[in-house]
């Protein structure tokens, strides 16, 4: 089944989206955990931006997608780097 791209209509997250998605791609490709740990810090800076629009308004569908990927993302993020301390 095909990947269906984000239909996010925000220019802040159109922006972001191809930054995240080549840092994850590095973290899917990454070799071993220490290595993976680079790339999510990187991920977390790039999510961090769509965390802290300032344009973000809870009645809009759009920012309220948003900010379900990038907490979803957040967790990642966070998930690799607790792996990190563990290794």
């Amino acid at each position: 089944m095909p990947k269906e791209n984000a239909k996010i209509s925000c220019p802040t997250f159109q922006k972001q989206e191809p930054l995240i998605e080549d840092i994850t791609a590095k973290i899917n490709n990454a070799k071993d955990v220490l290595e993976k740990a680079v790339f999510a810090k990187e991920l977390q800076q790039e999510v961090d931006v769509l965390l802290s629009c300032p344009d973000y308004d809870e009645k809009n569908t759009d920012c309220n997608n948003c900010r379900f990927i990038a907490n979803v993302r957040t967790k990642t993020a966070g998930l690799i780097l607790k792996a990190e301390k563990l290794a």
